[in-house]
């Protein structure tokens, strides 16, 4: 069985910084894309930003040049570094896994985190 597991939200002020962390647990052999979705109360869940097995990565343009993902394959963990939050950026972030290929599954399975609480606020 696959878990993700995100780490790193809370209250931060405007123009801070925070760090999310995302693993999936589990017998996990490869993933193909892991990424970072977020949705704000009333709002439809959004891509913020998504990297491939091969590092290719592509963001949301409300966060470029604000965020910076990154995966550590070995880990099978996904990292966001937020940066210069903005009020906007408040939401739940879930940490995304597609192509998952584990351990007893003959077909490989896409996996969602259970979310985690990112307010921006003074």
């Amino acid at each position: 069985q696959v878990q993700l597991v995100e780490s790193g939200g809370g209250l931060v002020q405007p123009g801070g910084s925070l760090r999310l962390s995302c693993v999936a647990s589990g017998t996990v052999l490869s993933i193909n894309d892991m990424g970072w979705y977020r949705q704000a109360p009333g709002e439809q869940r959004e891509r913020v930003a998504v990297v491939t097995r091969d590092g290719m990565i592509i963001y949301a343009d409300s966060v470029k040049g604000r965020f910076t993902i990154s995966r550590d394959n070995a880990k099978n963990m996904v990292y966001l570094q937020m940066n210069q939050l903005n009020s906007e950026d408040t939401a739940v972030y879930f940490c995304y896994a597609k192509e998952v290929l584990s351990v007893g599954r003959l077909l490989p399975g896409d996996y969602w985190g259970q979310g985690t609480q990112v307010t921006v606020s003074s």
